[in-house]
């Protein structure tokens, strides 16, 4: 007895989709994957990173995690990321954040949740940081929103702070990181303006 037929059901009937409008869809897939884009994003389930893109298989490499946190010391995370820049030769990495992150909101409500709140450090360090800003905004919405973005912002830093991005800046590779937010509420993303295509670029952003 197969286990969740409907998935299985679900996956056949897409399958036959695919195949339907590209004959030849799945073995050109089967040769090699060519995505120009690597997408670091928040696991939860309501972004899924291609439909949101309307990007094919193929298209688009994908990391996510609670909080699409890029942590240094996460070698889940610098292995995609070395992947993608040295093997794939990506040339944009998306790290795209999205309102209403149940994460960001954890990281400085106040509760503790266990185990998550070690990952979820960094955000509130950052929260700290800029904990006069927040707190400034009048509604708890408005203040958990603030705050992916600028999540999103600090983790733009921390991939383009990584060696692997800084190596392939200075062998002339281009690589460009670009810092997104998405919305449930509407299935829009918006760009945050925080686009490192250099080490100087990156000095320029960390200083504002």
């Amino acid at each position: 007895m197969k286990v969740l037929p409907a998935l299985f059901e679900n996956n056949r009937q897409w399958a036959s989709r695919i195949s339907q409008a590209s004959p030849t869809f799945f073995s050109r897939l089967a040769e090699q994957q060519r995505p120009e884009y690597l997408w670091i994003g928040c696991a939860d389930s309501r972004v899924p990173a291609n439909e949101i893109t309307g990007l094919l298989p193929g298209e688009l490499f994908v990391h996510r995690n609670v909080a699409n946190v890029v942590l240094h010391t996460d070698l889940n995370c610098l292995s995609v990321l070395q992947f993608a820049v040295e093997t794939l030769q990506v040339k944009h990495i998306i790290v795209c954040g999205h309102y209403g992150c149940g994460g960001v909101k954890a990281s400085f409500d106040g509760t503790r949740h266990g185990l998550i709140d070690n990952w979820l450090r960094p955000i509130w360090e950052l929260y700290r940081r800029r904990e006069a800003e927040i707190t400034r905004l009048e509604s708890l919405d408005e203040r958990v929103d603030r705050m992916c973005e600028l999540n999103v912002i600090e983790q733009v830093k921390n991939v383009a702070n990584t060696t692997i991005v800084q190596d392939a800046w200075h062998r002339g590779q281009q690589v460009s990181v670009h810092g997104w937010i998405y919305s449930i509420a509407d299935g829009l993303l918006q760009d945050l303006d925080a686009c490192i295509s250099s080490a100087a670029e990156l000095n320029e952003l960390e200083r504002q």
